[in-house]
């Protein structure tokens, strides 16, 4: 597997762990381990994020650094083909 598909996987993972933490966390809002967990999830998923930007571009429309021009659709989109 390439490195882009590798870490959009890893975001991915990470989105969804992150997901299913929060809604058991909205029921047992004081489980520590819970919330450790949410916070290594949380930190790997912008790692994995920030590593994908700053090669490949931004995977949403905010994480766009432009100020002159809006850029956020001059490459593929990292769900289209030609992105992958």
């Amino acid at each position: 597997m390439r490195e882009r598909e590798m870490l959009l996987q890893s975001i991915q993972q990470c989105d969804f762990v992150l997901y299913e933490l929060q809604l058991y966390l909205d029921t047992h809002p004081n489980c520590k381990r819970a919330m450790e967990q949410y916070r290594k999830h949380l930190e790997m998923k912008k790692k994995a994020e920030k590593m994908y930007t700053e090669k490949y571009g931004p995977i949403q429309a905010y994480q766009s650094d432009t100020t002159e021009r809006w850029n956020w659709t001059d490459a593929p989109w990292p769900w289209e083909q030609e992105a992958n």
